[in-house]
Order: structure tokens, then sequence, then C-alpha cells
């Protein structure tokens, strides 16, 4: 079929945490973690949950991939477009919607502990190591001190 009529794929919807903390020397980073299949670097991210908000999926997310406790705030703070790739079968058009959280605790047994590496780095370098643009437009902008107060 030529490309001209094709009917585009509609893009799934995926919401993630922006892990961040602020360091005792006043130093802003973002946690990221390896994918599961060619170790790239990404954000925690998920499909929807039954039964709960996007920021509440997002939360649960960093804390399954990457071992995450902290506040979220229920304000996305952008979104990402990405195609995630299967084995044995078409790439699915993904829309992530991001949502920052704040880092209290990380803890060394969750559940893909094994499955991911995690990392803390500065937000430029964050920004060169994820692979979609959009996410790195996210991280470049991002700046906690501009979220509303209202974190759960």
């Amino acid at each position: 079929m030529p490309k001209s009529l094709e009917i585009a794929t509609p893009r799934k919807q995926q919401f993630a945490a922006l892990c961040y903390r602020v360091t005792a020397k006043g130093k802003l980073r973002v946690l990221l973690i390896t994918s599961r299949g060619i170790g790239r670097w990404i954000v925690p991210k998920g499909w929807p949950m039954q039964g709960r908000t996007a920021w509440e999926t997002a939360r649960a997310e960093a804390w399954e991939e990457a071992g995450v406790r902290g506040s979220i705030a229920s304000a996305s703070v952008g979104r990402y477009f990405y195609e995630k790739w299967r084995p044995d079968d078409a790439p699915v058009p993904c829309q992530v919607d991001v949502f920052p959280l704040e880092v209290t605790d990380l803890e060394d047994n969750f559940p893909e502990v094994g499955q991911r590496q995690r990392k803390w780095f500065s937000l430029e370098e964050a920004a060169n190591l994820v692979m979609e643009p959009e996410l790195a437009e996210i991280l470049t902008s991002f700046n906690p001190k501009m979220l509303n107060s209202a974190a759960n």
C-alpha cells in the first residue's frame, strides 16, 4: 500500500516518573535506568494501571523499575514519543506523559532489581543520554522550583 494511503496507527499511552533529587551541595540530579532490552538510558515508565491515576502509575513504575520512593506531582511536566520494540512484532508507537518525583529513598530490593542499572546524572548529561528528543527537552528545561506544591 502506498505510504500516503496507510492509516496512522494510534499511539498507546504510558506514564513516566522523572525521578530527581537535590544534593547537599544544591546540585539537581535525575535518575535514569537502563531498558531491559538493549540497555539504553530511559526514565521509569509503564502502561496505565486500572484504578490508579496517571501519576500514581508513574510512581508505581518508579518503585518497580528503580526502587524509588518519594513524592510525586499530579501535574505532568511534558510528553514525549517513542516506538516500543517487541521481539517478533511490529513496533508500538507510544506517547508518554512525565510526572516529576522527588526521591526521598532509593531501596536496594525492588521488583526489577538485577534487570536494570540505575544512575544519577545532571540534567545535561541525562538529556545527552536519552534517545527521544522530546524527553531530552523535558530534562534540560526541568526546574523543580517551578512545580506546584501539589505533590502526592
